[in-house]
């Protein structure tokens, strides 16, 4: 059991920093070569930062391990708004912005809603994956073009600390950025499958089962680099990036990860088995939304009810 413990962390470890490195090594190098900043945050750093929970979700998959490819993303978009958007209107209420509320948050809520639609069969198709991994372009693309159109003020207020990390990044030569990519993507996929394969065992070892593990220990794992952009944030006064990243990422776990998983080997789930789990992911999924379209901002009140639900979802599931 504790070898299973040592895989299970030093998987976090090198999905963390994995994922670090790619993000400031990918960056760079588009930045170097006079891809345009906000370019660079909308798509390699959006990417970048979901690129643990599309590793985890991937090996799980391919490993027949479906409760833990969906608990993940199930899991992550749970933490992402109980944990990692409460946690930071503790700190510092975030500003909401106007064009978030009319262009994302309606796919936000579309795509949540695909994921118990698409369980009612007892499972998600290759085919079903295909249709969510085209969303996940066709979002991507449409993200770009308006952007093209948004004015400066804007993307910074959402982007400014992952440009503070590109620009870091960009310092470097070009040799030195590509390895740093490289490196990332190998501690991403070698913390992947210890990280899997250490938490399965633990589960089996500790009587849990694989649905309760994807929904905690993984899910939680694979959020630590949008929990810590998201604190930092909001211990620098920029509590508004944590909405970006939040909402961002909510929306590429189901799209890609979730796509990308399932095309990779069809997810078996049954709706029936999973009425909490999707019960509360759309209750949470739900607040969120509520909570960002009344005052423009989320409220520290409203962000303590967010993480005390969090932290009460973990304590029934903890106890089922």
């Amino acid at each position: 059991m504790l070898l299973d413990l040592g895989m299970l962390v030093i998987g976090i470890v090198l999905l963390y920093f994995g994922a670090e490195w790619l993000v400031q090594g990918s960056a760079g190098l588009a930045r170097s070569m006079g891809v345009r900043p906000l370019v660079v945050g909308l798509t390699v750093v959006a990417y970048g930062t979901s690129a643990p929970e599309l590793v985890v979700s991937l090996l799980a998959s391919l490993e027949g391990r479906s409760a833990i490819a969906l608990g993940n993303v199930v899991g992550s978009n749970i933490a992402n708004i109980g944990a990692i958007l409460g946690v930071t209107a503790l700190i510092s209420p975030p500003r909401v912005e106007p064009t978030l509320i009319r262009r994302e948050l309606p796919v936000l809520v579309a795509s949540a809603l695909l994921v118990p639609l698409f369980l009612l069969d007892g499972g998600i198709s290759r085919l079903e994956g295909v249709i969510l991994l085209v969303g996940a372009a066709g979002f991507t693309l449409l993200t770009l073009r308006l952007a093209r159109e948004i004015p400066v003020s804007a993307p910074e207020l959402r982007a400014e600390m992952r440009e503070e990390v590109q620009e870091e990044a960009a310092t470097g030569s070009r040799p030195k950025l590509a390895g740093l990519s490289v490196m990332g993507l190998v501690g991403l996929v070698a913390g992947g499958k210890l990280f899997v394969d250490g938490a399965s065992a633990l589960a089996l070892a500790l009587g849990m089962s694989e649905r309760v593990v994807g929904l905690t220990i993984v899910a939680v794992g694979t959020s630590l680099p949008e929990m810590a952009a998201s604190v930092v944030a909001a211990l620098r006064g920029h509590s508004a990036i944590a909405i970006g990243n939040v909402i961002g990422s909510n929306i590429f776990n189901v799209l890609l990860i979730l796509g990308g998983a399932s095309v990779a080997n069809p997810i078996a789930g049954s709706l029936s088995d999973l009425r909490l789990d999707m019960g509360v992911f759309m209750g949470f999924t739900l607040a969120a939304v509520l909570f960002m379209r009344g005052a423009r901002h989320v409220s520290r009140l409203e962000g303590g009810l967010l993480a005390g639900a969090y932290a009460a979802f973990l304590g029934v599931i903890a106890l089922t």
